[in-house]
C-alpha cells in the first residue's frame, strides 16, 4: 500500500521567535514539509474575533493543501485553533466532527474521516491543555471517541503539552499511547528543541516508518515549536487481522 506522509504543528500564531508575526513565513515551512496531511495548532488569534492567520489562497497555491471544511468558524480558520489541511489529491472526505475538550481552558478536536486513494483512514488533530488535570480527562474523551468508531486506520496529531513517558504521562489513558506505537521526537523549545511535547500517534493499523521533527533554518525561528513529521504505512486488512490474532495468541 501507499505510504503516507502527516505532520503537526504548533504554528504558534503565525508569531516566530522574533516576535514578528509572519504568515507568510509559517507557509513556508509548512511547504517544506511536504505532507499529505497536516494537523495545526493555533492557527487562529486567541483574542477578539479569534481570525484566521494564514492566507488560505496563498498556502493551497504553494503546497497543494487545502482545509478540511468546517462549520460556524465565523473568521476563524480552525476549531479552537486546530486546522487540518489535506492533499486534495487521492484523497476523499466522509465525515468532519468538532470537538469539544473539557478543562479549565477551551480545547477542541477536529476528527476527519476520509479515503486515502480508497483506503479508510481516520485522522484527529487535537491541542491539549497546559494542566496535568485537564490533559487527563481529555485524554479519556478522545479515547471514549475512539472506541465508539469503527475500526479502521486512525492517526492521531497535535501538541499534547506533554514531556514524560509511561505511567506518569497524561496520555495514559489513551489506548494508543498504551499500545506503544508512539514515537518520541524534541520538538520544544524550536532553537534547543528538549521535549517531546507534539505527537503522532497510531492504532495497530498503521505503521510509523519514519518519525522526525523538521528542524530547517525556518522552522526554528517561525515559531516557538518545531513542526514533526510521520512517513506511515496502511496496513491491509488481512494484515491487521493476522497481527491481532497473534496478539491472542491464535494466530
Amino acid at each position: 500500500m501507499r505510504d503516507i506522509t502527516v505532520a503537526s504543528y504548533n504554528m504558534h500564531k503565525g508569531i516566530g521567535r522574533d516576535r514578528r508575526r509572519d504568515p507568510a513565513r509559517t507557509t513556508r515551512v509548512i511547504g517544506e514539509l511536504g505532507a499529505d496531511i497536516v494537523a495545526l495548532q493555533e492557527a487562529d488569534r486567541r483574542f477578539g474575533n479569534r481570525a484566521g492567520v494564514l492566507d488560505l489562497g496563498r498556502l493551497r497555491a504553494l503546497t497543494g493543501l487545502s482545509p478540511v471544511p468546517i462549520e460556524g468558524r465565523g473568521r476563524a480558520h480552525g476549531w479552537h485553533g486546530n486546522l487540518l489541511l489535506i492533499r486534495e489529491e487521492g484523497i476523499e472526505i466522509e465525515d468532519v466532527q468538532q470537538v469539544d475538550l473539557p478543562g479549565l481552558e477551551p480545547r477542541g478536536a477536529l476528527m476527519v474521516t476520509l479515503r486515502w486513494h480508497g483506503h479508510p483512514l481516520r485522522v484527529i488533530g487535537a491541542h491539549l491543555g497546559l494542566l496535568r488535570a485537564s490533559r487527563l480527562v481529555q485524554a479519556r474523551v478522545l479515547d471514549a471517541l475512539l472506541q465508539e468508531g469503527d475500526d479502521i486506520p486512525t492517526l492521531l496529531l497535535g501538541d499534547f503539552n506533554e514531556w514524560r513517558r509511561a505511567r506518569r504521562s497524561s496520555l495514559e489513558p489513551l489506548a494508543l499511547s498504551r499500545a506503544g506505537h508512539d514515537r518520541l521526537v524534541a520538538s520544544f523549545p524550536a532553537r534547543y528543541p528538549l521535549l517531546p511535547l507534539d505527537r503522532i500517534l497510531t492504532c495497530p493499523a498503521a505503521d510509523i516508518l519514519e518519525l522526525t521533527s523538521h528542524e530547517s533554518p525556518l522552522a526554528r525561528v517561525a515559531s516557538d515549536h518545531l513542526p514533526i513529521r510521520a512517513r506511515v504505512r496502511l496496513k491491509r486488512p488481512d494484515d491487521t487481522s493476522a497481527s491481532d490474532s497473534r496478539r491472542r495468541g491464535t494466530g
